[in-house]
């Protein structure tokens, strides 16, 4: 008998997949149809957790989804419509891009001022993405009680400038259980994306919210007080006070993707209010006589920081490194 559905890929291992019939949490097995792989593109996965797919499975008469098993998974044989995603180029060299995830109310970008100290280019490739794909996003400044008080002025600073750009920042500390509950209650009924650079702590941070989960949790390298990669897989969990939380590898580089020069620019809010009294349109609010964005910087209202992390978008279209 087969029984077909339409699900929610809540874990991607390559090429083997978890589906769930959301807001049901009753997961199982599914593979690609070969078709299907040949419609992604330059992109590295076609499919990606978050997606709304369409299946099939072949179980015995009567039977339901729980005859779905590793050894008889259900066929993926449609990838509905995006209402939006995540997209970074690939950590080669290649044209290659990989979707993230897909489908998500709320971004939270997991950042820390020191261990590791924080690469603002990096926060703002990642923000930059989100505004051209259509993710609301927040910015969660963790592990708060490392630097509250020796670095006071920075994180003062840091507050300023992302709160100026438009974006909301929450502070946490999971040593010290600060902002946790804030952030349980926000992400009650969504789909909620977790990402940032390795070792700021996302795992631990998940852990916090529903003390059920076990998100792999890793330690930073002392030797270069970066993050070591801890998650591996693409995965969906379902957090026990409500709502949907995507885990994701920590990321070492994001590079912007299907983005002219021209455009980056657009998706800066604070540059693109300030742009309205620009003498020249278009403006690349690098060299024209009249343009209010660097006037907007000259006069602190747009940050120095943000301003520069345009500027280098604009000189080189390559993956930031770090």
């Amino acid at each position: 008998m087969s029984i077909k559905g339409t699900a929610t890929v809540v874990k991607n291992a390559g090429s083997h997949f978890m589906l769930s019939e959301l807001p049901q949490w009753n997961p199982f097995p599914a593979v690609l149809k070969g078709k299907i792989r040949l419609k992604g593109g330059s992109s590295t996965n076609p499919v990606a957790v978050g997606d709304l797919v369409s299946y099939e499975a072949d179980v015995p008469e009567g039977a339901g989804l729980e005859a779905v098993d590793t050894l008889h998974p259900a066929t993926i044989s449609e990838i509905k419509d995006r209402r939006n995603h995540i997209i970074r180029k690939s950590t080669n060299l290649s044209r290659q891009s990989h979707v993230i995830a897909a489908n998500i109310d709320m971004a939270y970008i997991v950042v820390s001022l020191y261990f590791p100290e924080i690469k603002l280019p990096f926060l703002d490739r990642i923000l930059v993405t989100c505004e051209v794909y259509g993710v609301p996003v927040t910015i969660v400044l963790n592990k708060t009680d490392l630097y509250r008080e020796e670095a006071a002025e920075y994180l003062e600073d840091f507050h300023r400038i992302y709160e100026s750009a438009g974006y909301r920042v929450m502070e946490t500390s999971v040593w010290k259980n600060e902002g946790i509950d804030e952030l349980r209650e926000d992400c009650k009924g969504k789909v909620c994306l977790f990402s940032g650079e390795s070792g700021v702590g996302k795992s631990s941070l998940i852990k916090a919210l529903d003390p059920s989960l076990d998100p792999k949790v890793g330690k930073i390298s002392e030797v270069h007080l970066q993050g070591m990669h801890t998650t591996s897989l693409y995965e969906m969990y379902k957090i026990s006070t409500g709502g949907y939380i995507i885990d994701t590898p920590g990321l070492r580089g994001f590079g912007l993707v299907s983005l002219e020069k021209e455009e980056i620019a657009l998706y800066f809010p604070e540059m693109l209010k300030a742009s309205e009294g620009c003498r020249f349109t278009p403006c690349t609010h690098t060299h024209e006589p009249g343009c209010a964005v660097k006037e907007a910087v000259e006069q602190g209202t747009i940050s120095v920081e943000r301003y520069n992390s345009y500027l280098g978008m604009l000189e080189d279209d390559s993956k930031f490194r770090q």
